[in-house]
């Protein structure tokens, strides 16, 4: 850990300045862990109004053309181009940069990007629990991972310097920072997030036109995540496809546990999923 009025890193990259990239972004500078951030992405008047906003201070549109002054890179595009986007950055880094992300998912991604990189670059996958359904730089904050939980998941061959590196890094945006192994993470959110992101969808999805103006305070808290952006989220789980359908499986015999006792008019047994629901909601911190 550096002092803090030493920054850790010279210049941070932010790859995709949307809520959690410009949330980093925000975080590192407000407390005094870069001296420059440069957004890069593909749009050159979002990157701008970024800059305008104090988010970021500089931009490029193609990794290609960006300076590589960087030598901390924080990958906050779709997963699904998460892989690319860091073999993109990493040619353009300069040896011992760091490269890690934000991504939702992180077995395929960690693998693949364990091998191929270019020496002295390093790549240690991140997910920070802090997401919303909310988009954009707009809705960043500097606080966005105040007291929440990132969990980093290296690989096996993940270089150990780059792995304290990258938890130092997240605790100095006041992270509580999880180690996982990456498939790990994967089975574990399926079910703490991707599944209910399906389930709160299917809700809405199920819901008639006729009945909207009845949908009140319990429909909307249940359903809120349902307005998350479809094309991120179709990325998040056709890349965790298997974890995500085996968390299905166990929800539908929770539900159908619920439906059987409600066709038998089965009180008691009723009573008791209700209660174990109970318990396990309010057992959350």
């Amino acid at each position: 850990m550096t002092s803090a009025d030493e920054p850790q890193t010279g210049t941070l990259a932010i790859v995709g300045v949307g809520l959690l990239g410009g949330s980093v972004a925000l975080a590192a500078k407000q407390r005094g862990l870069c001296r420059h951030v440069i957004g890069i992405g593909r749009n050159a008047e979002r990157l701008q109004a970024a800059v305008d906003a104090g988010v970021i201070d500089s931009y490029a549109t193609n990794i290609a053309d960006a300076e590589p002054a960087w030598n901390l890179v924080v990958v906050g595009t779709p997963v699904d181009r998460i892989v690319p986007d860091v073999r993109a950055i990493a040619e353009r880094s300069r040896p011992g940069t760091l490269i890690t992300d934000v991504g939702s998912v992180k077995g395929a991604i960690c693998r693949d990007l364990s091998r191929g990189l270019p020496d002295s670059v390093h790549f240690v996958g991140s997910h920070p629990l802090a997401g919303s359904e909310k988009r954009g730089f707009e809705v960043a904050t500097p606080d966005l991972f105040d007291g929440r939980v990132c969990v980093v998941t290296p690989a096996a061959s993940s270089d150990a310097a780059a792995v304290e590196r990258t938890i130092s890094f997240w605790e100095s945006l006041g992270s509580r920072v999880v180690r996982m192994v990456p498939d790990a993470h994967d089975v574990a959110l399926a079910t703490t997030s991707h599944v209910p992101h399906v389930v709160a969808a299917a809700l809405a999805a199920a819901l008639p036109e006729s009945e909207r103006d009845l949908a009140a305070t319990g429909f909307r808290d249940t359903t809120r995540i349902a307005s998350g952006d479809p094309d991120l989220w179709v990325a998040i789980l056709l890349e965790n496809a298997a974890a995500v359908e085996a968390s299905l499986d166990r929800f539908d015999a929770a539900l159908g546990a619920f439906r059987e006792a409600i066709r038998k008019g089965d009180s008691g047994e009723l009573k008791k999923h209700l209660e174990l629901a109970k318990r396990s909601r309010d057992a959350l911190k």
